[in-house]
C-alpha cells in the first residue's frame, strides 16, 4: 500500500497517513514530543527523528507533505525549522519526495476562506474523518494529507 504522509509539526506533531491506493485516511494522529524539564531541544529533535524513521521503515511512503514553517522568531520558530530539517534530511536518506504547503493555501484548500479558523479546520477535519480529531495539529496534518493527495498527486477523492 502506498502512502502519503502529511505532517503539522511542532512539540505535538499532528500526522496523517492517506492511503494512495483505496483514496481513504489509513491512521492520523498526534505525538506529542514535548520536553520534560531539563530536557533540550535536541532531545526533541531525537524523539522526532526516531519516531519519523519508524514510519518510514514500517510503511510504503511515496510523499511527504508537512506545512510550512512560520518564522515569528523565538523557541517554536527554532523547533519548527529543525523539525522540518528532520523531515528533509530523512527524506532524502530514504529516497522520499517531499514538499510543503503554506498555511493560507492550506485554510483555503480546507475551507474555501485563507483565514480559517483554527475551530474551522477541526470541524470540517472531524466531517471528513467521521470522528472527532484529538487537536488542531491533527486536523492540520489530515487536510495537509488529503491537498498533497488531491493537488500533487491529481488523487480525485471520493465523492466530490
Amino acid at each position: 500500500m502506498k502512502l502519503l504522509l502529511g505532517l503539522d509539526t511542532a512539540s505535538h506533531t499532528g500526522y496523517c497517513l492517506y492511503d494512495l491506493t483505496n483514496k481513504k485516511i489509513k491512521e492520523s494522529g498526534v505525538v506529542n514530543l514535548t520536553k520534560v524539564r531539563g530536557e533540550s531541544n535536541g532531545i526533541l529533535f531525537l524523539k522526532f527523528s526516531s519516531w519519523l524513521e519508524s514510519i518510514f521503515q514500517n510503511n510504503t511512503i511515496e510523499l511527504v507533505v508537512y506545512e510550512q514553517a512560520h518564522h515569528r522568531g523565538g523557541g517554536a520558530t527554532e523547533i519548527c525549522v529543525n523539525l522540518t530539517g528532520i523531515v528533509q534530511r530523512l527524506c532524502a536518506q530514504y529516497n522520499i519526495e517531499y514538499t510543503n504547503v503554506r498555511t493560507i493555501s492550506l485554510k483555503k484548500f480546507a475551507t474555501g476562506y485563507g483565514r480559517a479558523s483554527k475551530e474551522d479546520m477541526i470541524e470540517i477535519a472531524n466531517k471528513r474523518i467521521g470522528r472527532k480529531v484529538i487537536d488542531d495539529n491533527e486536523a492540520d496534518a489530515i487536510h495537509i494529507a488529503i491537498w498533497g493527495a488531491v493537488t500533487i498527486l491529481n488523487v480525485k477523492e471520493e465523492g466530490k
